[in-house]
């Protein structure tokens, strides 16, 4: 299990990573914003001295603030696992930041569960 924080920016932000048979689940709270940009690509798809993930669930039930920049990452990381044939799933996001995703139309490229749970058994 890896961690990764930024308290130097305006906005708290933190993200942990496990793996649960096979996919790779990030956990993220706090704000995504063009201050964290780096920090969330890199636990999304660093391999961490290993391949990079290939089925990715992001857990955005402590997210409080998502810009764009969080749809570029969210976006990117997905052309990234698809490539690879794998999948990238978002759970348990809160509803000013699924509106956020729902407006630009994210939902529908990128599956969007309610829970962590339901995102790793469908």
């Amino acid at each position: 299990m890896s961690d990764i924080g930024n308290t130097d920016g305006p906005g708290r932000f933190f993200a942990i990573h496990r793996m649960v048979d096979g996919v790779r689940v990030v956990t993220v709270e706090g704000e995504i914003d063009h201050h964290v940009r780096e920090l969330l690509s890199a636990v999304l798809l660093s391999g961490y001295g290993a391949e990079p993930p290939s089925r990715i669930v992001v857990d955005l039930g402590g997210v409080t603030f998502m810009d764009s920049t969080g749809i570029n990452i969210f976006i990117a990381a997905y052309q990234a696992v698809s490539a690879s044939e794998g999948w990238l799933r978002i759970a348990a996001a809160e509803k000013p930041v699924l509106h956020v995703m729902q407006l630009v139309g994210i939902d529908a490229l990128i599956a969007c569960y309610p829970s962590v749970e339901q995102a790793l058994t469908s």
